[in-house]
């Protein structure tokens, strides 16, 4: 009996080994990646990127260099789960599903290492290229009508930076810096975004150290063609800024004055009601900061300086977009 469970194991050890193996399930991080493949707009992408890239070998002239679409999806891959570029090199060589999804042999002589990712990221960073990848997937999206720009949603949201000074510098990040919120000191950045009234996607990100307030960027996050902007208390005064514009500041009326409100009399009630309405197109904003901590789990900055991490951040809001219309961009394509 022994030798014939021996003899069984190995054999389905080689099976599987030679790719015989039965199970067919598909986990959710291959139907999300499956999605995320139909949605990207890849042609207009690579069409931005390649101008800038070298062609046909590396900068020491050397073995040829990996195609524009792949190095992207690695950068995409790298965002979605939280990949340093150590770890990316690491999981292009255990996780199949990753090769497949980047266009690549997971049994090729060679795969891209982490100094030929570290390169690629640096070539948008130096290019300026995640603000012209959120802008050309917010111009794809809007030709398909998810973007209708008649009011925008601003707020902004804190992210955390590592405090240590065990670092080689000795010293916490200069661009970076702590700011209370509630009974509670954080130290890091903000994320200042612009929504979609309608939507609830992403057209405008500006990245500050966290102890920038809010209304001093609120004008910044704005297109230009919206007639509406909804926002919480932190941007009381906003319209009444130097650079202030025409349009309509619709701003949450301040906790302790709306608790103070008599919602038994006719005009405390409607103010209240006014309120609620407010709120719930402000609820919108949330959206994608609840896809970039909860979905793409991120909640740290991974580089040091505000310049690299606000990239970043706008890469992720572009992706961000993506996931949240890929219902609706799904079900179009299959009209």
């Amino acid at each position: 009996m022994a030798d014939w469970g021996d003899t069984t194991f190995m054999k389905q050890s080689t099976l599987a080994t030679a790719g015989f193996g039965l199970v067919t399930k598909r986990t959710r991080k291959r139907v999300f990646l499956d999605e995320m493949n139909l949605v990207v707009p890849w042609t207009e992408l690579v069409n931005l990127i390649q101008p800038f890239a070298s062609s046909g070998t590396t900068a020491r002239g050397g073995r040829p260099s990996f195609p524009v679409e792949t190095m992207l999806r690695i950068h995409f891959l790298q965002q979605w789960f939280g990949l340093s570029d150590p770890a990316m090199e690491e999981a292009l060589h255990d996780i199949s599903l990753y090769c497949e999804f980047a266009r690549l042999d997971p049994g090729a002589m060679r795969l891209p290492d982490e100094t030929t990712i570290l390169r690629f990221r640096h070539l948008l960073e130096k290019h300026n290229l995640s603000i012209q990848l959120l802008a050309t997937i917010n111009a794809t999206l809007a030709t398909k009508g998810l973007m209708l720009k008649t009011g925008t949603v601003v707020d902004a949201t804190l992210i955390a930076a590592p405090s240590s000074t065990k670092n080689s510098s000795g010293e916490r990040d200069p661009e970076m810096h702590q700011t209370k919120k509630g009974n509670q000191w954080h130290f890091g950045m903000k994320a200042h975004i612009g929504v979609d009234a309608e939507s609830g996607l992403v057209h405008t990100v500006i990245g500050t150290a966290a102890n920038v307030n809010d209304v001093t960027q609120g004008h910044g996050l704005l297109h230009g063609e919206e007639s509406v902007v909804f926002a919480d208390a932190g941007y009381q005064g906003a319209a009444k800024r130097p650079e202030a514009t025409d349009v309509e500041w619709q701003v949450a009326m301040r906790p302790g004055k709306r608790r103070a409100l008599d919602k038994n009399s006719p005009w405390g009630s409607l103010l209240d009601k006014a309120e609620q309405l407010k709120a719930s197109v402000r609820a919108k904003v949330e959206h994608p900061f609840r896809v970039l901590k909860c979905q793409f789990g991120f909640t740290k900055v991974r580089y040091r300086g505000l310049a690299k991490n606000t990239a970043q951040l706008m890469t992720l809001f572009a992706l961000s977009n993506l996931w949240m219309a890929r219902g609706t961009l799904l079900q179009r394509a299959k009209a």
